[in-house]
């Protein structure tokens, strides 16, 4: 069983910068694509950043465009979320997602229901 574990959420004030990392763990058969959501109450999971197993293909939410930068080391088996110029709307519990794709070094994802794995979330709070 593949298992996530998101760190680095806290609470921080606008226009701050905040780090999150994933770390997957247990036994993957082949490759995997990555992704990045979030919730805030009230509110359905939205899609944040995604990318490729290879990291020449990724996605980010047009809200977030600019702002965070997805990346990983596939070698620690680990994802990160860097994400600056943190504003009040940046507020919901954020999660990692891995979609295995066995042999596919592009494929990415940007829906909820494509995903095999989720993590436990971090909460983000963005003060004003």
């Amino acid at each position: 069983q593949v298992q996530l574990v998101e760190s680095g959420g806290g609470l921080v004030q606008a226009g701050d910068p905040l780090r999150l990392s994933c770390v997957a763990s247990g036994r993957i058969f082949g490759l995997y694509a990555m992704g990045w959501f979030r919730q805030a109450p009230g509110k359905e999971r939205e899609f944040v950043a995604a990318i490729s197993w290879g990291g020449g293909t990724i996605y980010y939410a047009d809200s977030v465009k600019g702002r965070f930068t997805i990346s990983r080391d596939n070698a620690k088996n680990t994802v990160f979320l860097q994400m600056n110029s943190l504003k009040p709307e940046d507020t919901a519990v954020y999660y990692c997602a891995l979609r295995l794709t066995r042999d596919s070094v592009s494929s990415v994802y940007t829906a909820y229901h494509q995903y095999d794995t989720w993590g436990q979330g971090t909460q983000v709070t963005v003060s004003s």
